[in-house]
Parts: structure tokens; sequence; C-alpha cells
């Protein structure tokens, strides 16, 4: 693990055009703003880590898909 000290303000670049900025440094917390372009996502961990489970199950799950193509085929058979 690479470890930075920053102060408010200052920002660390992480590849082309990611900058991540320290805002606000409190008793028990450091608020960070990320710049990145928007082909690139930025999650907190405990999201990616909720993406990545739902990801893994999804995959893991192949009758999941042809059940869902059957629901929308179903969907568009219905009349309006």
């Amino acid at each position: 693990m690479l470890v930075f000290t920053r102060r408010r303000n200052e920002a660390i670049i992480v590849a082309d055009g990611i900058e991540i900025r320290v805002l606000r440094v409190s008793k028990d917390a450091v608020r960070l703003g990320v710049s990145a372009p928007a082909d690139v996502p930025v999650h907190r961990q405990e999201i990616y880590d909720q993406i990545r489970e739902e990801n893994r199950r999804a995959a893991s799950s192949p009758a999941t898909l042809p059940a869902v193509l059957g629901q929308v085929a179903r969907r568009s058979e219905e009349p309006a």
C-alpha cells in the first residue's frame, strides 16, 4: 500500500484525469473529493462490495437470464 500525507486542499493524481483532493479534516473523518472522467466508476467501498456481490450472484445463477428474457417476451406480447 502506498501511503500519502496530504493537507486540506492538497491532491493526489491517479492515472490521467483522476484527482483525489482532501476537502476537510475533522477529528474522526476526512472528506475527499474525487474528480474523474464520466466513464470511470467511482464508488465508496461498501457500495462497490455490494455491486460485486450482486454481479457474483447473477453470474452464478445461469437460470436467471432465461427467466428474465421470458418475462420480457411475455410483457411485450401483452396488449397495451
